[in-house]
């Protein structure tokens, strides 16, 4: 599908970035991607994405899900955006899903943007479908003239009343089941997860754009599908293709950040240090080099960086790099295939952690610990992990987010928990209007 581009240029990135996302407002399909110039970040490309206005789309469940994706994806040869639900493990796996789902999002959605914007740090690139390459002038026009008030970031809440899924004792109860299953060699670990919901209205860009402010993550998201949201500060990235090199960061292990300079280096310093936390981190490593030599040339999937941790504005993280080369008659979607979910997300052996955790979790992830990203021309791609997320279904007025944690021989259900309430305070502080 062949695009007219045009390239302008602006004096102010963040003004640039706050027109665009103000203009968006109008349509019903509309993802924005944000690496919020996080210096950290390996493997940047864009300083910003932005698409709207389906052309063609694809939405489905989870059966037969990655070869529809492959279909849509090989029959456009175009860019698309969108999203791979976590219960797409049934599709790869004889897995189910029974646990509740009050969101009612689709398990995978794609859609071909007729308007895409490339954000650079010094220019943007307008890609538009033929048939509208002749709004392309007055549309960059009309961003150029929005006037976007910085401190008009104010999430309207409506009194939110936030409830947990799971309450306190009965998450330690199920921390506890599966360490009697990690001592009986079952698995060696799981990541277990819980809902925190609340049932009202809020205003999605204005909960989007608190949320990022407070996290800065390099793979922000604001998702937008007719009535459906999702509001990411993910610091995650799943995996991305760059020509025949596929790249993939899981996060295990977690730090607050310190008060001043001295506190902070000593919460990183001891993350980096913490035998449990390193060993979280090591055992998914293996399980990532795992499911990329399901499609690597032989010999080249090698570990760039292992256990390094950064900084980003709530926690420390630590992060690991693994990479492999594939072999040209390797569709992208098969990358994604034998790869999904992201095995920070799991757990090892993977199968059987899934397996545990939808017997222990008490609703369904949906979107939560899936993947949102693009697809280019060319078949390269570039997908997050959903997590640090916020998922709002506007015509059941739902609002939800999950949090959750690497369950190990090593874990503590009392330390589990406060992880957990550790990785929620972004979410809730903006829902309850207290950030």
């Amino acid at each position: 599908m062949m695009r007219s581009v045009k390239r302008y240029t602006f004096s102010n990135i963040q003004d640039c970035k706050r027109s665009l996302l103000t203009w968006a407002k109008q349509f019903e399909e509309v993802v924005w991607l944000d690496s919020n110039s996080y210096e950290g970040q390996t493997y940047p490309e864009f300083e910003g994405l932005l698409a709207v206005e389906a052309f063609t789309s694809i939405q489905t469940d989870s059966e037969g899900g990655f070869d529809r994706l492959e279909e849509y994806q090989q029959s456009t040869q175009d860019w698309i955006f969108g999203y791979l639900g976590y219960d797409l493990k049934n599709d790869t796996e004889k897995l189910s899903s029974n646990n509740e789902d009050h969101l009612g999002f689709s398990d995978l959605c794609f859609f071909q943007p007729k308007k895409l914007f490339l954000l650079y740090h010094d220019r943007i690139e307008l890609h538009y479908l033929r048939m509208v390459d002749d709004e392309m002038d007055q549309d960059w026009k009309h961003i150029s003239k929005i006037k976007s008030n910085n401190t008009d970031v104010t999430a309207s809440t409506s009194q939110l009343a936030i409830s947990l899924r799971i309450h306190k004792e009965a998450y330690k109860n199920k921390v506890r089941t599966l360490l009697d299953h990690i001592a009986r060699g079952d698995i060696y670990e799981a990541n277990l997860c819980q809902e925190f919901y609340a049932q009202g209205s809020i205003d999605p860009w204005a909960t989007y754009t608190q949320l990022n402010a407070i996290s800065r993550p390099p793979f922000a998201t604001f998702l937008r599908l007719d009535q459906q949201y999702l509001l990411s500060a993910s610091p995650e990235r799943y995996i991305k293709k760059i020509g025949a090199k596929i790249v993939s960061q899981p996060i295990k292990g977690t730090a607050a950040r310190g008060s001043d300079v001295l506190s902070d280096h000593a919460f990183a310093k001891a993350l980096s240090e913490d035998p449990k936390e390193r060993s979280e981190n090591i055992m998914i490593v293996d399980l990532v080099r795992n499911d990329l030599s399901r499609t690597a040339k032989k010999g080249s999937v090698k570990v760039e960086e292992l256990c390094k941790v950064y900084a980003f504005k709530q926690v420390h993280q630590m992060i690991s790099t693994v990479v492999s080369e594939v072999d040209s008659q390797i569709t992208p979607v098969d990358v994604l295939r034998t790869t999904f979910p992201m095995g920070s997300m799991t757990g090892a052996p993977k199968v059987r952690a899934m397996q545990l955790i939808e017997a222990l979790e008490a609703s369904k992830r949906g979107l939560y610990s899936g993947a949102v990203g693009y697809f280019d021309p060319k078949g390269d791609f570039d997908f997050n992990v959903i997590i640090r997320s916020i998922l709002y279904n506007a015509d059941k007025q739902y609002i939800s987010y999950h949090v959750g944690g690497a369950i190990t021989t090593a874990s503590d259900p009392d330390k589990e928990y406060e992880e957990c309430l550790l990785k929620a305070r972004a979410m809730r502080s903006v829902l309850e209007g207290k950030s």
